[in-house]
């Protein structure tokens, strides 16, 4: 009896949190893409070229300097905008497919029917994002997003950032639901008065303890259809 009676709470919060969503913003890495792709193919690649990208420049004489920051994982503008750069080119050219999970554009497409918008926020650049999803395993998503913020609205642990995106989308804090596979970004954009659900994915890194809603595919979000 215990286990139905929580049961039955756990769907009434899940259905009140969904009813309410008025629009979805999400992160990239571990909840629309592969940690792996990011960290094993994003990242060395943009290493791989940054010589010769600095060079086609004149500013070769950058290249010790945003290879300490690459080293320290930094999340500086000006190195995410670098990297976004070097990404188009290798997007443009197709040395770069991004790579999104399977049920990634089926969610897009039920939440778009629905009128349902969804914006993206990431430590990665604008550019950078509207790359991966134009050029990605699935075809070109962009159709289905209508924002892209990144670092340039404040850090993603930061209620503040949320609080802004919220004021640029002119909705309700309570009607977004953000997503993510990092708890410190949950806990920030519930700060900010957002619903928030946990994504595991493979190759997540292990959280902290938490109170977050959690789904390992998008398949378990509601189709807003009716």
């Amino acid at each position: 009896m215990l286990r139905a009676g929580v049961r039955r709470t756990a769907l009434t919060r899940v259905s009140a949190v969904e009813r309410t969503t008025r629009a979805f913003l999400l992160d990239v890495e571990g909840t629309t893409t592969p940690i792996a792709f990011v960290s094993q193919t994003l990242f060395p690649y943009a290493r791989a070229h940054l010589a010769a990208f600095l060079a086609g420049e004149g500013r070769e004489g950058d290249l010790a300097r945003y290879l300490a920051l690459m080293d320290e994982d930094s999340k500086a503008p000006e190195l995410k905008a670098l990297q976004g750069r070097i990404w188009e080119q290798g997007y443009r050219d197709g040395s770069l497919i991004g790579q999104v999970f399977d049920d990634v554009p089926r969610a897009f497409a039920r939440w778009h029917a629905a009128g349902v918008p969804v914006g993206i926020f990431s430590s990665g650049s604008v550019l950078a994002q509207q790359w991966l999803f134009r050029r990605s395993s699935a075809g070109d998503l962009t159709p289905f997003l209508r924002w892209y913020f990144d670092t340039a609205v404040g850090g993603k642990k930061d209620f503040a950032s949320y609080a802004r995106i919220a004021d640029t989308i002119a909705l309700p804090a309570g009607g977004i639901t953000f997503v993510s596979d990092v708890i410190g970004e949950l806990d920030a954009a519930r700060a900010a008065g957002m619903e928030t659900i946990l994504t595991e994915r493979p190759g997540s890194a292990p959280q902290p303890p938490h109170d977050h809603r959690t789904i390992r595919s998008f398949d378990e979000l509601a189709d807003y259809s009716d």
